[in-house]
């Protein structure tokens, strides 16, 4: 037999039980009865034009309701009992107050006129940015800034960027995005995407696209894409210099993440920073960095200079370490206060153990590019524990050791390939190490002096490619004069 019951009711003890919940009652209070549903009846507000500018409208609710949620008309939505709509342009809009209750939910409708649309408000910075303003009735392009870094990442909202991953620059050649124009004109607030064929989607959505395919690599989708009739778009100002974009008629801005509202971090006459949320998870972040159609960025060279790099871990160093791919590194009591080092304090090293910790290191980025023509030698002092496991074999098939090694490598790299640094390095190595003593090594790049690239300096120890993890300890690193 099939289960029948009445879905009202269902939604109703839910969203009572949520209220118990939210104002902590006793178990003893909820008696079965609830609240009557809210009827449109009880849904009323007023709208009324701002005193010194009639396109700007003040809505405040003045029925029921402990949550108002307010469709402005204009492709803006707000929250709360009292809200303001700004309407540039002359027209009727749809404005729809939506109320919650401890019954339930309904709506109530009203139609806004304004009686002429008002040039000062369209002659303001974001939208002649956005646009290029009233003298360019095409409207402003705008593309991917592929060459810039982070121009594509995911992280929390609360952060200033993109935490978890930021794109290198061109990291996404052959993802069917690099190609995409969004044009935005101020007449008749037009948006069209002209992305020649496909897109670029992340993987949640891939399937609301038919003939989307995987991309080569990864988990997200090229789709097939022909940009919709009729788009548009508005901003709203969330609050003071706080912009929104919004886009509507199945508008949306380069990498597709399901959103089609995007907070402006920054806008100038030539980039644009925008960020918007996935799936209302606000842990779930997408920045995205674009830049006016034709516009080249000036070239400006990096600071190319050389400082002291030196770090005894006894407080004094001037030396910051990046933990990377289950590398870490703190400082330590000395474990063997012996032979060469009998300093308090050292730096104890450690790689961490299993497939992801195969490539552990540490890295001091510098914020310059390295001059190294005349101070090219590195020193350390090492100690290298025999309590390791040196024979456990467990590798990639690719190296020509599958143990954990008595091994410590300094590499200078090129950050600004971020993911691809390890591809632009010189490396040094000190092999065969003894163990049990502190060893002080020197890691001499003077065959790589006429490099102008370099601005990381990587520290790894117990060789790469290694499933076994280990101990180590270091000291007195220094830059030689």
């Amino acid at each position: 037999m099939k289960s029948v019951f009445n879905k009202k009711w269902y939604s109703a003890f839910g969203l009572a039980v949520v209220l118990c919940v939210l104002s902590a009652c006793s178990p003893d209070s909820i008696d079965g009865e609830l609240a009557p549903a809210p009827e449109s009846g009880d849904v009323t507000f007023t709208a009324t034009p701002d005193a010194s500018n009639p396109n700007i409208i003040h809505y405040k609710n003045t029925g029921k309701g402990f949550i108002s949620v307010w469709d402005l008309g204009n492709s803006a939505t707000a929250r709360g009992s009292e809200v303001t709509g700004t309407y540039p342009v002359k027209g009727d809009y749809k404005v729809t107050l939506t109320i919650i209750t401890d019954g339930g939910t309904t709506s109530a409708s009203k139609t806004i006129n304004i009686a002429a649309t008002n040039p000062l408000m369209l002659n303001i910075p974001v939208y002649n940015f956005l646009t290029g303003g009233a003298d360019e009735l095409a409207g402003k392009t705008w593309i991917v800034d592929k060459d810039s870094k982070g121009h594509l990442g995911i992280g929390p909202a609360t952060s200033a960027g993109p935490d978890w991953y930021s794109a290198a620059p061109n990291d996404k050649n052959g993802k069917e995005i690099y190609d995409d124009e969004m044009t935005f004109q101020l007449g008749g607030f037009a948006f069209n995407y002209n992305a020649h064929g496909k897109i670029y989607v992340n993987e949640g959505y891939g399937s609301q696209f038919p003939g989307a395919v995987k991309e080569n690599g990864g988990n997200d989708f090229i789709a097939p894409y022909t940009s919709p009739a009729n788009m548009t778009w508005s901003l709203s100002e969330v609050s003071k210099d706080k912009w929104q974009l919004t886009l509507s008629n199945g508008g949306h801005l380069g990498y597709y993440v399901g959103s089609t509202s995007y907070e402006i971090l920054s806008i100038n006459e030539n980039e644009l920073y925008v960020r918007q949320i996935q799936g209302n998870v606000a842990a779930n972040a997408w920045y995205q960095k674009f830049i006016r159609k034709g516009y080249t960025r000036p070239v400006v060279p990096p600071e190319y200079k050389i400082e002291d790099i030196e770090d005894d871990f006894e407080g004094t160093g001037n030396v910051v370490y990046v933990g990377d791919g289950g590398g870490s590194l703190v400082t330590y009591d000395n474990p063997a206060l012996i032979g060469i080092n009998t300093s308090a304090k050292v730096g104890k090293y450690v790689k961490g153990d299993g497939n992801a910790a195969e490539f552990a290191n540490v890295q001091i980025r510098k914020a310059y590019k390295l001059d190294i023509r005349e101070r090219n030698k590195f020193k350390l002092k090492v100690f290298i524990p025999g309590y390791n496991d040196y024979t456990t074999a467990g590798g990639e098939s690719w190296q020509s050791y599958q143990t954990l090694q008595k091994q410590v490598s300094m590499k200078l790299q090129n950050r600004d390939l971020e993911g691809n640094a390890y591809t632009t390095q010189a490396e040094v190595k000190a092999s065969g190490l003894a163990t049990d003593k502190w060893l002080e090594l020197t890691f001499d790049f003077s065959d790589f002096k006429d490099r102008t690239d370099f601005d990381q300096i990587v520290i790894q120890i117990g060789g790469e490619g290694i499933f076994t993890g280990g101990t180590f300890f270091i000291d007195d690193l220094e830059l030689l004069k």
